[in-house]
């Protein structure tokens, strides 16, 4: 599975269990209109720490907050090489 499926699949499971309704994931989406809250945010990143063994967010390299989907899934996919 690659990372940008693990993580779509990640976000679409979240959603179904916060019984929230998740925006079509697109690169282009910003985070902050994917309807999402920030604990389904923590979730997340939570279960791809367990599922991809890294936490970009705990990294000792500086990250930019990622802003779109887009970003979300790069930014993961470069710390899960």
């Amino acid at each position: 599975m690659s990372v940008k499926s693990t993580i779509t699949a990640q976000f679409q499971q979240v959603a179904r269990e916060q019984d929230r309704t998740l925006a079509s994931l697109s690169d282009e989406l910003r985070l902050v209109q994917s309807g999402l809250d920030s604990l389904s945010f923590a979730i997340i990143v939570a279960r791809l720490e367990d599922s991809l063994g890294v936490d970009p967010f705990n990294s000792t390299e500086a990250v930019d907050f990622p802003v779109t989907f887009g970003d979300f899934v790069r930014l993961y996919e470069r710390f899960a090489k």
